[in-house]
């Protein structure tokens, strides 16, 4: 028999079962897990009738994920690489080219706010990249703020005005 992996929500009814089969209380048991009471008293129902196997197979909600985990591997690989590389023109990863990054290499199209999400799962959050030109000259910056710029700046005239 191939067992199936278990998926959080899952875990965390069968988490809650075993504490109510101890006599934990729906309240405590509902804290401890992090859901809310009444969630409880429903799995405590289904316990009660069907055991512990009841809780295990509640269908899990929502549509199911277009990409597998070995998919969402080899998207977060490609973002470690270079975008020059996969033939963008730039070295930055936008949300438009991530998103075309995944339909080339698996065929699924998704919204910009759906690219964000999978970048938010796979541990990415957003930077700002530098805005600095590469010419720059750090000495000369400094020079020019400590002897040029205070004599450009306006200073209070002596009048008040």
């Amino acid at each position: 028999m191939v067992q199936k992996r278990l998926s959080e929500a899952a875990k965390k009814r069968l988490r809650a079962g075993r504490m109510l089969q101890k006599g934990k209380g729906c309240a405590e048991v509902a804290l401890a897990v992090g859901v809310a009471r009444q969630t409880v008293y429903t799995w405590k129902a289904l316990l009660d009738e069907g055991g512990i196997d009841a809780l295990r197979a509640v269908p899990e909600r929502g549509r199911p994920a277009q990409l597998d985990e070995g998919q969402l591997a080899s998207v977060r690989a490609v973002i470690l690489q270079s975008p020059t590389e996969h033939g963008f023109g730039t070295e930055l990863w936008t949300l438009k080219r991530v998103g075309a990054v995944i339909e080339r290499l698996h065929s699924v199209r998704f919204s910009t706010a759906h690219v964000w999400r999978i970048l938010g799962a796979l541990g990415f959050s957003p930077q700002k990249p530098d805005k600095r030109a590469i010419e720059r000259n750090e000495d000369a910056v400094r020079q020019w703020k400590r002897r040029t710029w205070p004599t450009l700046k306006k200073k209070p005239s002596e009048s008040g005005e």
